[in-house]
């Protein structure tokens, strides 16, 4: 007997939000890594924005630099074909600089908006194969807040944020080259408040790092709440609920609104201190010039093209801290998207796995044991086989593993203890996709997808005909109802099935399960929430759908289950009782006692006997 592997205990989830999983050194380096592996395909792009961006650098400065030269060299000489030329100059500078701008823009946008294509395409992939516990432990809201607001703030970096950086960081250094080959001394004067700037700056990283944190942390909160609320409304309107959970809200809305203004209040203290040192820049250098040109040491226009140098000098200084803004919300972002995308998947099978590609001899089930946590046994020693062309049932009452016992076999959840076969070979040996071909199961909860009938019933398989369709929805007698429908099988389905009824949508269900066509099929109570006259209907439509294959019922009603060749009654996860209808009736046991729970009328006549 093998033994498949037990399910890791630590199973991770997104709840710790905190960098603290890896080293904060290392954090910022390992993002960049991941990020440029998205913009690595785009590398032609990337060159020519750069390109533009570190050429067109010098064009800003000039300014200054022309400034200089035409009020010291033409108009204090009274040069007025000289100024002429420099004003065309300054012009073209002016153009060249806005046409640069516009195609740096451009490019970086295109880079960034491909980039997040790939993002959110390989996000959706991952999405799809993670295993059904992941999802069992994480809210829809925190996963739909990883691919939305955390994959836009990424964006917004690759869009505007690293290649802008290094335009500011290059014309930084040209500024400060052009200053000093103007006036070192004055250079000296304004470069003596970067140590200040440089303190200030790494404290306010620092802050808003954290700060950035805690505002996706309670958005990701904000958006599961929505999320479970809007798709409860109904339960919330019904239980008149609605001032309690909005004070729920309230609080967790707070919480968000707290985290935003700490980063507001962080922002509010950098931005007037980098204005202020930018002012006191300035002030320094008129102070200091003033002495010198009263000693003829110093010209007019070098004192302007020095005004003009600390703005632009302070300009990307403050880009820089707007990019860190958007940088550091990316960081977050990022941290969480690549979480999500480290996930384990599903395991597949290994090179050594074998094929199988149709059903013929047994399903076996050999001592497994199952718990969803720790040791918290839902399943203990199953044993169970199930022979190929057999209809077997499973009765219980709720909790007692039924749908558990499904899952395994579907692969959902990984086994912790014993065996699972198909044909004598070991489940997680049969790859993924060949599996869900065999087994196909109709859920008691009915997924639909917003779209047309005929796209819900063939799932977007081309191969599947509109005569197909027909036949199946006609075999299921779902045709009378979908033909009434406005549009017939061109019907818009809204949202999850909305507009149809329980009946309905389980109706559906059954012909997407017949055009699938599965060897092994699961009805998973499949008849549980619709009306006497919908299960007459499904129980036609399953006596077709059931002739020449596996089938595996798992319901409450005993009534439809009173013919299948085997019933396997479980209670608190072990197998109590196994026969026919009429065999377990007479062992008197907990079978017998749950049909007399269905059938009151039956036990009245056996008391009166």
């Amino acid at each position: 007997m093998s033994t498949a592997a037990k399910p890791a205990t630590g199973f991770r989830t997104q709840q710790d939000e905190t960098l603290g999983r890896r080293k904060k050194g290392s954090v910022d380096r390992y993002i960049i890594l991941r990020l440029l592996d998205y913009i690595k395909p785009f590398k032609g792009l990337v060159a020519g924005a750069v390109a533009l961006t570190a050429g067109g650098a010098i064009l800003t400065p000039l300014r200054p630099w022309l400034t200089r030269i035409a009020i010291d060299d033409h108009i204090a000489k009274g040069d007025h074909k000289g100024l002429a030329v420099i004003s065309l100059i300054m012009l073209l500078v002016i153009v060249l600089d806005g046409l640069k701008q516009y195609a740096a823009t451009w490019l970086t946008q295109l880079i960034g908006q491909k980039a997040v294509y790939n993002l959110r395409m390989d996000i959706f992939r991952h999405l799809q194969h993670l295993p059904i516990r992941y999802f069992d432990r994480n809210p829809v809201g925190r996963i739909i807040t990883r691919t939305t607001n955390d994959v836009e703030s990424l964006n917004e970096m690759l869009s505007s944020g690293l290649i802008t950086i290094i335009g500011d960081i290059l014309q930084l250094a040209f500024i400060v080259a052009m200053m000093l080959m103007t006036d070192w001394r004055l250079t000296l004067v304004v470069l003596s408040i970067l140590p200040v700037m440089i303190y200030s700056t790494i404290w306010f990283k620092n802050k808003v790092r954290q700060a950035f944190l805690d505002v996706r942390t309670h958005l990701a909160r904000l958006n599961s709440f929505f999320q479970e609320h809007i798709t409860g409304m109904k339960i919330v309107q019904l239980f008149s609920r609605e001032e309690a959970e909005f004070r729920k809200h309230s609080e967790i809305n707070a919480d968000h609104r707290d985290a935003n203004n700490r980063t507001v209040f962080y922002f509010s203290i950098y931005y007037p201190l980098i204005e202020f040192l930018s002012s006191a820049a300035a002030g320094l250098v008129i102070w200091f010039s003033a002495t010198r040109i009263m000693h003829a040491d110093l010209s007019v226009g070098v004192v302007v093209s020095f005004v003009q140098f600390i703005w632009l000098f302070f300009r990307p200084l403050q880009h820089l801290s707007d990019r860190f803004n958007i940088m550091q919300n990316a960081v977050t972002s990022s941290d969480r998207i690549f979480r999500l995308l480290e996930e384990p998947l599903e395991p597949e099978p290994t090179e050594s796995a074998r094929t199988i590609t149709a059903f013929t001899d047994r399903i076996s089930f050999d001592k497994v044991w199952f718990a969803y946590e720790e040791d918290n046994w839902v399943l203990r020693d199953i044993s169970l086989d199930i022979r190929a062309g057999e209809t077997v049932a499973i009765v219980g009452a709720t909790g007692s593993g039924k749908t558990t016992l499904i899952n395994i076999l579907s692969r959902f959840y990984p086994y912790a203890k014993g065996s699972v076969t198909i044909d004598g070979i070991e489940l997680n040996d049969i790859a993924g996709n060949e599996l869900r071909k065999l087994v196909g199961v109709v859920m008691q909860d009915v997924v639909l997808f917003a779209g047309s009938i005929r796209e819900n019933l063939s799932f977007g398989d081309p191969s599947i005909s509109d005569a197909q369709i027909r036949e199946a929805a006609r075999v299921v007698g779902a045709d009378r109802f979908i033909e009434k429908l406005p549009g017939g099988y061109d019907y818009r389905i809204r949202e999850n099935g909305s507009g149809l009824s329980a009946g309905q949508k389980q109706l559906l269900a059954f012909v997407r399960a017949l055009l699938y066509n599965p060897e092994i099929l699961v009805l998973d109570e499949a008849t549980s929430s619709v009306d006497t006259e919908t299960e007459s209907l499904i129980e036609e439509a399953t006596d077709r759908l059931m002739k020449h294959r596996t089938s595996i019922i798992i319901a409450h009603r005993l009534s439809t289950i009173q013919h299948a060749d085997k019933i396997v009654v479980l209670h608190k996860g072990t197998i109590r009782e196994t026969g026919t209808h009429q065999e377990l009736l007479a062992q008197r046991g907990l079978y017998y006692k749950l049909y007399l729970l269905q059938h009151p009328e039956r036990s009245r006549i056996e008391g009166a006997a």
